[in-house]
């Protein structure tokens, strides 16, 4: 499917989220340098902080905290998909880590939009349900989440019901 291209995020309203939508967000990549310091304040695990450990385990090698790879996606969904006019989310749902990230590898995330309505208690904002997929450089799916967001309506669109 071709790509959805975005307005910039100031302009963003839920009519720019119609369902199948697919919004490609840049691409980050991790060093080991990052990947260790991360592990360390937030997930110790020896397969994150202990190369040794981690060469000798089932990984064969350092591997990324998976919350390190949500936190690698996220100011990429944030500023390649949503729009500054929306409010928080109410939940994220069936988180998977697919493959292990590793050292030097590429981070792609891809959203598409799944549900885009109208929200029934709040008709000035939308309910808009997407997956994102985060592919690595040999695009392999590492991370999949799928989070449902609340967007705000055009003005008049919402004026008008």
């Amino acid at each position: 499917m071709a790509t959805h291209t975005l307005p910039p995020a100031t302009e963003r309203w839920l009519e720019h989220y119609p369902v199948g939508a697919v919004v490609a967000c840049g691409s980050v990549t991790l060093s080991e340098a990052e990947l260790l310091e991360f592990a360390e304040r937030y997930d110790p695990q020896p397969m994150h902080v202990d190369r040794a450990m981690a060469e000798a385990g089932p990984f064969g090698g350092l591997i990324a905290s998976g919350w390190h790879t949500i936190g690698l996606m996220m100011p990429l969904f944030v500023e390649h998909y949503l729009p500054f006019n929306g409010m928080a989310a109410p939940g994220i749902e069936e988180v998977r880590w697919h493959r292990p990230v590793r050292p030097g590898d590429t981070l792609r995330p891809q959203v598409t939009v799944l549900e885009s309505r109208v929200s029934q208690s709040r008709p000035e904002f939308g309910v808009v349900r997407c997956l994102v997929e985060v592919f690595n450089q040999k695009d392999e799916l590492v991370l999949s989440l799928r989070p449902t967001n609340l967007i705000r309506r055009r003005p008049d669109a919402a004026a008008q019901g």
